[in-house]
């Protein structure tokens, strides 16, 4: 298990051999870390120009760069993409392309909505808000659907690949820079 001040030193080990390998990093000033959030999977670590932090100094700030990610459980350090980390949607794209995580929700965009419906609302309501949203099941389609959920089951296969799936948003580039730590 990684602690915060391990992943840390971790980020900061990286840093300095980056400085020292890589010729674009080496033109850089002096690199610190900058803040560490909490996450399910571990630390973001946040790092910025050593003078703007010191300073504040708006022409020392660098720009473009995005947190690292230091895994909880191995504290191998993945580089998120500024662009990417903004938007939103990292910690589901991490898990997909890292952990190789795929969460159940994202075969069916509806499935939570319709489990929290029902508990809040009750099951009519669950099926009205499957109608509306998935026009091409039918009312009893939508109410052997919403059954299987409540009853705890996954909605049958043939039921849930006629539920329309939201539009694709450009997934956030994230790198395995270091890891696993032995």
């Amino acid at each position: 298990m990684i602690t915060e001040e391990r992943a840390v030193e971790l980020v900061e080990g990286l840093l300095a051999r980056s400085r020292r390998e890589s010729p674009w990093m080496a033109r850089l000033p002096g690199l610190a870390v900058v803040a560490v959030e909490e996450h399910a999977f571990g630390w973001l670590v946040f790092w910025q120009s050593a003078e703007h932090i010191r300073t504040g100094e708006i022409g020392a700030m660098l720009a473009g760069n995005g947190p690292f990610l230091v895994d909880r459980q191995d504290g191998s350090i993945h580089s998120i993409a500024a662009v990417g980390f903004g938007g939103g949607g990292w910690e589901e794209h991490y898990l997909r392309q890292i952990k190789g995580v795929r969460p159940p929700e994202a075969a069916d965009p509806l499935l939570a909505a319709v489990r929290a419906l029902v508990q809040s609302d009750g099951t009519m309501a669950a099926i009205r808000h499957v109608r509306r949203q998935a026009p091409l099941l039918g009312p009893q389609q939508a109410k052997a659907y919403v059954t299987a959920v409540r009853d705890g089951d996954d909605p049958p296969e043939e039921l849930a690949v006629l539920i329309p799936k939201p539009a694709a948003r450009p997934s956030p580039q994230i790198e395995t820079l270091a890891g696993p730590v032995q």
